[in-house]
């Protein structure tokens, strides 16, 4: 229990760093395109690489590869353990180099899929294909950093895997400051920013692989058995891994025929919907995963519950109080923020409305990236797929029902209801197949953290400020004051749960 709280430490503080470099990233961005029409071409060719690297990389190849991987290395001799790493490395790049050269040569076709509001104006339909053609071989370099990062993960060695992220970031805040004000087209610099960070987090494995002795020699085994069975975990688990993902694809689709900068507002919103997802209900997750993999490859499945149990406990005790306090100041986040350059206060307001309705599945979000791991460590890719189509289609309807009257803000809560519908039913199954059961203990903490949340809402209450006074103060004097609201809230959320009970000894795994 000891080393896997200290490696969701780890992951959490490098995904911290990460993410707080991302949060620059988008300042810079910001006050760069604010959210203009350049803007939001721009964010959908990021976007489509960054959703097809979550479905092939960190959602679909990792979730099927590392219980496998992890079963060779647990059970079978290094040399073996290896040999499936070179296989699957080669098949996969041969694969990714296909699906990239489609990409590039299509990147009109795949503008108008996505973006399908772009094709009544030439001009962003061909920024878009033009931006698309450098962004998309990011997929490639990306998918194989999902993999490799899986490799160090399951072998222990969570930094690296954790850190490589925070490359992409520096890359594009160096070419906005750099590189794009000097261009007539500033976007181009951003797109080749992305290209090049993706080759800079691949490179970063290697040594690491290489000193572990899990370098692999890539090559091509499709008819490989161990390959194959990968295969056709992979593919129930597109759909599975990535609901999320897909949903949010959906809206910006649906956002492209909304008004200028509502993929803007998405975007922005949703980053700092993802600032506490990624740096507790993804890292949490990602230990989760091989180590839930080992327990079950060992059929130590009394391990397997309580550690799935201590994951559940671990996201609800951040995401709940996170939900309340980003709904409470979401559009004075926007204006400390971002609100700067290109963005304006009409910006913060629009962002503000649709961070609000993100907020509310924040706990959802989280919920199923913990309760994934419950079905992909047993290498159950089938339940995870239906309950995945169900949202799906759940979210598309909320999205046709609210788009016309709530505009980008109905978008944001189809989202979220969607998110909610996928976690309750992962865990009906789950729980229906005694895989998960609440313990005592997490039934007590739930109780409390519901207490504790209920009075840190009422303690945001009172000292809720007006929106014109955000206005009012310079950027430094509202990024202060909400360094402060933050800083007070944690404190007192955290002695508020010690007052209720709570002790070191309950963030333990319940036996």
């Amino acid at each position: 229990m000891a080393s896997l709280l200290r490696s969701s430490t780890i992951v959490s503080f490098w995904t911290m760093i990460s993410r707080f470099m991302g949060l620059a990233r988008d300042v810079v961005l910001a006050n760069l395109l604010g959210a203009s029409g350049q803007a939001d071409v721009f964010l959908v060719a990021q976007k489509i690489p960054n959703f097809l690297r979550r479905l092939f990389g960190e959602g679909a190849f990792a979730t099927a590869f590392v219980p496998v991987f992890s079963e060779y290395y647990s059970n079978r001799t290094k040399a073996e353990t290896v040999s499936l790493l070179s296989k699957v490395s080669g098949t996969l790049g041969g694969f990714l180099a296909i699906i990239t050269i489609i990409g590039v040569l299509g990147s009109q076709g795949v503008i108008a899929l996505f973006g399908a509001g772009f094709i009544g104006d030439p001009e962003k339909f061909q920024l878009g294909s033009d931006l698309l053609k450098i962004t998309f071989p990011y997929i490639f370099f990306i998918s194989l950093v999902a993999m490799y990062s899986s490799v160090l993960n399951t072998l222990d060695k969570f930094a690296v895997p954790a850190f490589a992220p925070i490359l992409l970031n520096l890359s594009i805040i160096a070419a906005a400051i750099i590189w794009a004000p000097h261009m007539e087209q500033p976007t181009v610099a951003l797109a080749w920013a992305i290209f090049i960070a993706g080759a800079l987090q691949l490179f970063l494995h290697f040594p690491f692989l290489w000193k572990a002795g899990y370098l692999p020699k890539p090559q091509w085994a499709w008819k490989d058995s161990a390959v194959q069975r990968i295969i056709k975990l992979m593919v129930p688990v597109i759909i599975g891994a990535s609901a999320s993902q897909i949903n949010l694809l959906i809206d910006t689709q649906i956002a492209s025929f909304l008004e200028e900068g509502s993929i803007s507002w998405l975007y922005y919103s949703d980053r700092m919907m993802e600032f506490p997802l990624g740096i507790f209900g993804i890292a949490i997750a990602t230990v989760l995963l091989p180590t839930l993999s080992k327990f079950f490859s060992k059929k130590d499945m009394e391990h397997f519950s309580g550690t799935l149990d201590w994951g559940l406990r671990m996201v609800l005790m951040i995401g709940i109080p996170a939900g309340i306090g980003l709904f409470w100041l979401a559009e004075p986040i926007m204006i400390a923020v971002f609100q700067h350059g290109a963005f304006t206060a009409e910006d913060s307001f629009k962002a503000g409305q649709s961070l609000q309705a993100y907020s509310i599945g924040l706990i959802g979000f989280m919920m199923v990236k913990v309760f994934l791991t419950g079905y992909y460590s047993r290498q159950d890719t089938k339940t995870p797929v239906k309950i995945a189509l169900f949202a799906i289609v759940s979210n598309i309807v909320l999205n046709l029902a609210l788009f016309k009257p709530f505009g980008h803000v109905g978008l944001a809560i189809a989202t979220s209801a969607s998110a909610f519908i996928n976690a309750i039913f992962l865990y009906r199954y789950l729980h229906k197949e005694q895989h998960l059961q609440l313990s005592r203990k997490s039934k007590l903490w739930i109780l409390k953290l519901i207490v504790a949340s209920g009075l840190l809402l009422l303690g945001l209450w009172y000292t809720d400020f007006s929106i014109e006074q955000w206005q009012s103060w310079t950027r430094f004097e509202a990024i202060g004051m909400i360094t402060i609201i933050i800083a007070a809230t944690i404190a007192a959320y955290v002695t508020l749960l010690v007052i209720l009970g709570l002790r070191p000894r309950d963030f333990k795994i319940q036996r």
